[in-house]
């Protein structure tokens, strides 16, 4: 897990950056919020964030918003400050932060909050894969409900490729569909009873040359 560090005050800087470590995560430091948004729009943005409020530049709460309105990232914000009124709580909750914490902190129950976003970084990962599978599911089941090309004389299906195959096949591709053969009681008499009978009567004949 790789976790962005947004201080501008060094001595706290490199003491999250050395907890971090010590807890086996990934540490990426930046020393404002300039640096913390960057970071964040880079190609592959980290998945939780411990931001300063009070920073020269851009501040955490502007990160936090700016997060949230521009950028697809579904990151974990957890702000530290030293201001803990409500209204300050409040603010940085609106402003799109996950979590809050206020300076002078212990470290073993940031560890704790860490681990809750990571716990929500999980669950929204697994969901946004689960709803990207329903939404491939209705869109089988959509090329199922349109209008399909058939061949009226060997019954096979053209598919989205132009490529001409067996109805079972095509249904297979699209969905999660088995199928088991069987003969209708048309087929039966029209094809097998018919071939039952040719064979007797060939039977027949062999039996008088006999």
């Amino acid at each position: 897990m790789r976790i962005l560090i947004a201080e501008d005050e060094p001595v706290s800087r490199r003491r999250l950056e050395a907890a971090l470590e010590r807890w086996g995560y990934e540490a990426v430091v930046t020393r404002d919020g300039m640096e913390a948004w960057r970071a964040f729009q880079e190609g592959d943005p980290p998945s939780l964030a411990i931001l300063d409020w009070i920073m020269p530049g851009m501040d955490g709460i502007e990160v936090c918003q700016r997060v949230r309105t521009a950028s697809e990232n579904p990151a974990y914000l957890i702000l530290l400050t030293t201001k803990g009124l409500k209204e300050n709580i409040i603010e940085g909750l609106e402003a799109g932060a996950d979590d809050y914490l206020t300076k002078p902190f212990d470290f073993e129950e940031l560890h704790a909050r860490i681990k809750v976003g990571i716990r929500v970084i999980h669950l929204q990962t697994a969901l946004a894969a689960r709803v990207r599978e329903v939404e491939e599911a209705l869109l089988q089941v959509k090329r199922l409900q349109g209008l399909l090309p058939i061949c009226c004389y060997c019954k096979k299906i053209r598919d989205d490729t132009n490529y001409w195959q067996q109805v079972e096949h095509y249904i297979a591709d699209h969905s999660e569909a088995q199928f088991s053969h069987g003969i209708c009681p048309e087929c039966f008499n029209r094809v097998v009873k018919s071939q039952l009978g040719k064979l007797e009567e060939g039977r027949g004949r062999g039996d008088q040359w006999r």
